[in-house]
């Protein structure tokens, strides 16, 4: 019986929470992606799923492996944010393709900053910071909804004026 026990805890129960937060931060993309796709913005749904359990678990990868090749030598060091560090510098080429210009217009902005962001929630995800990746979420869809609602009052204002000049 205790043989189970010991497998459990250091052989299952690990992989279970793993899976956990693979899950809850595709989740996350998900509903932040939905949110994106309603407003016809170029990256939806699946992109901001994608890029968030893609982030979520390359940081696994990069956490949980220093737990199991740094044992191998005494004289090896790991760090197991470095894999993550290098997710922001392929998710700055990744926003920048959904950066695009028009003219004098440019569109993409907030889709690339979008990628960031979901990017940094399935790597706060990995790293088991729930309570901060919740909050932020939260902060953010809210003060986005708010910044949506004064745009759309400040085009509406703007039409308002446009008409009564005519």
């Amino acid at each position: 019986m205790e043989t189970l026990e010991v497998l459990y805890i250091y052989h299952i129960s690990p992989y279970i929470e793993m899976v956990f937060k693979v899950v809850f931060s595709a989740f996350l993309g998900f509903m932040i992606g939905w949110d994106r796709s309603s407003k016809s913005k170029p990256a939806g749904i699946k992109t901001h799923m994608y890029v968030c359990i893609s982030c979520c678990l390359i940081t696994l990868i990069s956490i949980y492996s220093v737990e199991a090749f740094s044992t191998s030598s005494n004289n090896v060091m790991m760090d197991p944010m470095r894999l993550a560090a290098q997710l922001v510098s392929g998710l700055g080429f990744l926003g920048a393709g959904v950066i695009l210009k028009d003219g004098l217009n440019v569109k993409g902005l907030t889709s690339a900053a979008m990628m960031l962001f979901v990017g940094g929630v399935g790597i706060g995800v990995a790293a088991g910071f729930y309570v901060l990746v919740i909050s932020t979420v939260l902060v953010a869809i809210s003060l986005a909804r708010l910044g949506n609602f004064i745009e759309d009052k400040s085009l509406l204002k703007d039409e308002v004026k446009k008409s009564k000049a005519s």
